[in-house]
């Protein structure tokens, strides 16, 4: 008990207390508190009005005694550890102003921490405060228990004499309250006489200024008033005298009055500075009455819990008498056990040593019996004996002869398996060499990508600079493309030595025969992840990529934009060639570059052409996009045939590169480069590229036979061409996105004009729909998410949520609160309107909307400007206007829904990417969205394939709808939203298929040919 006061003692900051007219005693056991208190006094004295301060200190010194801890020695240790605070003298005090002052030693928190009972007497006391009294004696509990009930009386008395010290104090506030309004009225009274004094100096000078002007008017008057003048004189000098008798009476009187005042208003002002200043003590003495009071409130707490405890303690030591009985009991009891339990052990040795020695006399006459019966035995058998004898010679006999035999077919085993050994080693040989011979044919697969596309570069180089003859070049990059084992080796052979020694190492391997494959280039605007607008450049990437897979040679040509992301080009070098090309009647240079992306060789083609048609600082959206494009389309064709390639595909998207195929036929096809079929990609049917037609003689082309209904002319005008209608009615094979779209644009109304053209074309028109790359899209692997997850483990994508909420600073107090997010470029197409409706219509329902996107439009990106100023702060709506690719990958892995309310749609990448991080898609049907979308709720779809929410009607209603069913089905049936999730993040959007069609449209195409030039 001790030592918890103690603590609580030293816990609170109790230091000290000091007080008047009181002693304080302490019952401490080791060593005594050093205490003080003094008192100032103050006369003032009312006579006088000044103020005379005298001070009186008396301080006591500490003292110190050691107590004995026997508990015999209590009454002297006690009479000895009292500590007193003698009473102060005191000198009489005036009625009328009295200011005391009681100051408080604080006590060394050290020292009084020292109150507590002696180590060998303490208690253990665990964190929650209860006592464990095992191991403590009896004794030493009832002196602790002792102690602790002389501390609680002096607790007791201190609190009374605190009580009694405050109320005194009080009362000296109330009396110095009093003298202090006194001193304010008589400070009041002087300040009225002073006033009074200061009006009666004015009359004065007023009077003398009078006497002054009546001095002057009679100086003017004449000498025939000269009687009139003495009479006046001496009435004046009369007066004279009268007024100065006056004046100087007045003015000393006043002066003496005036200085009297002014000395006692000194005195009042030094009398109330003087009351302010013990006014301040007196509030410092409030305060440390205050504090005592919280301390009388701490003690009066600690004395409840020491009384609790006190109770339980008690009841702890009765109990612990009766179990000290109890355990005497037991004990005895246990020791009456032991001797029972040595008596019995010994009597268990003595049993088991006489059950062994009866053991072994049972062997033994165990043994006595058994020879007893084979005596018996041999008595009985010993005349069959010799009979036995005989069979057995000849068993004997029989067994050497069955030997003989054996060892006869032993030996013929023998030659049987040495024969055997002789032929599998045969065999073993023949299969080493057949699969040494297989080795070279089968393709190596234990290289990556972006080598034998570096491999291919460096063969197309040494062509260009003419280093190696064209039918070496392609037969190496056929070996390339076929992954074959032994260029590889060459190549690796090659690394240390020069340029000449690796040419003459690869021209070697020209003597071995290949088998050719398909050798697909194609000529875009876009390649993701380096020059990137929208789809279009995921698909050159992902098809790439996808035919290459799939034991295809693929290459990639662009333009050599100043914008892209040059730091996604592996080995980037320019060769050491220069193409030229015609345009606009002249010839210009074009500088070309090699480098891989994505593990496919590419070729950049930089233009050394006055305008610097692809130094903009931007991909599209010039003046003369037209003639930039139809410029590059044509040095692209240029390139390929200088560089002596033969590919069997050329495969152009949009109409970018529309122009590559009036510009095959027409120039390049006649000049040798011959052997390809051109393929032949409208991504999006509502960019046509349309343009004067004279404009189309830049590039070469005649405009006399393309200007034409069925070639090249636009449906708006007979003077204007449009590129994308030339590109369907050249190519050998005309693709779209998506099978949905390729029936929306067949009709007037999605068409854009061409509906009749491809209509005619209808044969060679196909929709295939796109996929994604699910190595660039996988929540798995994805670099740029804080948590990767997988549909086993769908936490990582509530992380990825809470750290994107972080991250955009919308609130986390709901975690269930769905998120839906949307990614997109801002123009009539994507439906902005709806966009805008399901951000306010999301936010009425419950839940958070982010969107990624901007807008070329103006007044389509200013207006989306004003909605993102208006939910800066807010905590469920964020609009970053603009592509960030990192935050793109965030959204996707955060968001619970994808909206996409596209008035139309060609493919769309955004809803497979979603489904691929596990967001449900809410889109409208149409175009590519209709065919990689089925609603949850259609009966007439099979229950594998629903995997999102669809409405068909372009209005605020049908967005309305398909929110309400996805919330609700997130809220109200959690598990199913769960099942849900888990089925699209496992449905395949890849390459594979959508490349396989590819192919396929390929084969045939190549095929038609070379079928049509053998006849």
């Amino acid at each position: 008990m001790s030592a918890k006061l103690s603590t609580f003692f030293a816990s609170n900051g109790i230091s000290g207390l000091t007080c008047k007219h009181m002693s304080v005693r302490f019952f401490v056991p080791q060593r005594l508190l050093p205490a003080s208190c003094k008192m100032r006094k103050r006369n003032l004295s009312s006579q006088h009005k000044t103020q005379q301060l005298k001070k009186a200190s008396h301080e006591q010194p500490p003292r110190t005694a050691d107590f004995p801890l026997n508990g015999d020695e209590e009454s002297e240790s006690e009479a000895d550890s009292i500590i007193n605070v003698p009473i102060l003298s005191q000198e009489i005090i005036s009625d009328d102003d009295v200011d005391m002052d009681i100051a408080v030693e604080h006590i060394d928190e050290k020292e009084f921490s020292d109150l507590t009972v002696p180590d060998e007497q303490k208690s253990a006391i665990n964190v929650d405060g209860a006592e464990q009294l095992s191991g403590v004696q009896p004794e030493d509990l009832v002196g602790m228990i002792r102690y602790a009930e002389k501390n609680i009386l002096l607790l007791n008395k201190v609190r009374i004499r605190a009580l009694e010290d405050v109320e005194k104090t009080v009362a000296e506030k109330e009396a110095l309250q009093g003298e202090i309004n006194d001193l304010e009225m008589r400070l009041a009274e002087t300040d009225a006489r002073i006033k009074i004094a200061a009006q009666e100096k004015i009359r004065v000078e007023l009077l003398e200024d009078q006497l002054d002007k009546l001095r002057i008017e009679l100086a003017h008057r004449g000498l025939t008033e000269r009687n009139e003048l003495d009479l006046y004189n001496n009435h004046e000098k009369l007066l004279n005298h009268e007024a100065s008798v006056l004046h100087d009476n007045s003015v000393k009187s006043l002066s003496e009055e005036l200085s009297s005042l002014r000395e006692e208003n000194i005195s009042l002002k030094n009398d109330i500075e003087g009351l302010k200043a013990e006014l301040g003590d007196v509030k410092s003495t409030d305060e440390r009455v205050f504090m005592l009071e919280r301390e009388r409130l701490l003690l009066e707490s600690s004395l409840k819990d020491l009384e609790v405890k006190l109770s339980v303690s008690q009841e702890d030591v009765s109990k612990l008498s009766t179990l000290k009985v109890e355990y005497k009991d037991l004990w005895e009891k246990v020791e009456n056990l032991q001797v029972l339990l040595d008596k019995a052990t010994t009597q268990a040795d003595q049993a088991i040593i006489v059950l062994q020695q009866n053991q072994e006399l049972r062997k033994k006459v165990d043994k006595l019996e058994e020879s007893l019966e084979e005596a018996n035995v041999y008595k009985l058998s010993s005349e069959k004996l010799q009979q036995y004898y005989e069979l057995m010679q000849q068993k004997i006999k029989l067994l050497e002869d069955r030997l003989q035999s054996s060892d006869e077919e032993i030996n013929s085993y023998v030659q049987l398996y040495q024969e055997s050994v002789k032929e599998f080693q045969e065999t073993l040989n023949n299969l080493k060499e057949e699969s040494k011979k297989r080795a070279l044919d089968e393709p190596v697969d234990d290289m990556p990508r972006e080598f034998w596309s570096r491999l291919l570069l460096i063969i197309d180089g040494w062509l260009l600079e003419k280093k190696i003859l064209a039918d070496d070049a392609k037969f190496l990059r056929e070996m390339v493309w076929k992954r074959d084992g032994r260029i590889r080796d060459a190549f690796m052979a090659c690394k240390e030595k020069n340029e000449r020694e690796a040419i003459t190492t690869f021209l070697k391997l020209t003597s071995s025969p290949t088998c050719p494959g398909l050798y697909v280039i194609h000529i875009a605007a876009e390649m993701a992840p380096v020059a990137k607008v929208g789809g279009l450049g995921d698909v050159v990437t992902g098809l790439g990529k996808a035919l290459q897979n799939r034991g295809h040679l693929v290459e990639i040509v662009l333009p050599k934009y100043d914008c892209m992301q040059y730091d996604r080009i592996r080995d980037l070098r320019a060769l050491d060639v220069v193409v030229e090309s015609y345009f606009g009647g002249r010839l210009f240079k074009n500088k070309i570059w090699v480098g891989t992306v994505e593990g496919l060789p590419v070729y950049f083609i930089e233009p050394h052409h006055p305008d610097k048609y692809f130094w903009r600082g931007k991909f599209y959206g010039e003046h003369d996009d037209f003639k930039r494009f139809s410029f590059f389309s044509r040095v692209a064709l240029e390139f390929l045939l200088q560089a002596g390639k033969k590919p069997d595909i050329i495969h152009c998207h949009d109409w970018q590169t529309a122009f590559v195929a009036p510009l095959y036929w027409d120039l390049y096809a006649p000049k040798g480069l011959n052997s390809a079929r051109i393929c032949f990609t409208c991504h999006n049917f509502e960019y046509q590229g349309t343009a004067p037609a004279s404009e189309l003689a830049y590039c070469g082309l005649d405009v006399h036979q393309l200007n034409r209904p069925d070639r090249m002319q636009d449906h708006s005008a007979h003077d204007r061409v449009n590129p994308v209608k030339g590109g369907v009615v050249f190519s050998n094979i005309v693709t779209t996105v998506s099978p949905t779209y390729a029936q929306e644009v067949r009709t007037a109304e999605e068409g854009r004009g061409l509906h009749s053209t491809l209509n005619l074309h209808s044969k060679k028109f196909i929709g295939i729909l796109n996929g994604i790359d699910t190595d660039t899209w996988n929540p798995a692997t994805d670099t740029y998410l804080k948590i990767q997850y997988t549909a086993n483990d769908l936490q990582g994508k509530a992380e990825n949520k809470e750290a994107m909420r972080r991250h955009l600073g919308l609130s986390s107090a709901a975690v269930r609160k769905p998120l839906v997010g949307c990614i997109t470029r801002l123009v009539p197409q994507k439906g902005v309107h709806l966009i805008r409706h399901a951000i306010y219509r999301t936010l009425e329902l419950g839940g958070q909307f982010v969107l990624l996107g901007s807008s070329p439009v103006t007044h389509i990106q200013r207006e989306f400007e004003g909605i993102a100023n208006h939910f800066r702060n807010h905590d469920h709506i964020r609009l970053i206007l603009k592509y960030d690719e990192s935050l793109s990958h965030s959204i996707y892995a955060a968001s619970d829904m994808f909206i996409i309310p596209s008035i139309f749609e060609p493919c769309g990448l955004t809803q497979m990417i979603a489904m691929r991080y596990g967001s449900i898609p809410i889109v409208r049907k149409t175009g590519g969205l209709n065919d990689s979308v089925f609603d949850v709720d259609d009966d007439t779809i099979p229950h594998a394939f629903r995997n999102g929410f669809t409405f068909s009607t372009p209005d605020e209603q049908g967005v309305n709808n398909a929110l309400e069913r996805a919330f609700n089905l997130y809220i109200n049936n959690p598990e199913s939203w769960q099942q849900l999730v888990l089925k699209d993040m496992n449905m395949d959007f890849s390459w594979e298929s959508s490349s396989a069609h590819y192919e396929e449209l390929y084969l045939k195409s190549v095929a038609r040919a070379r079928a049509a030039s053998r006849t």
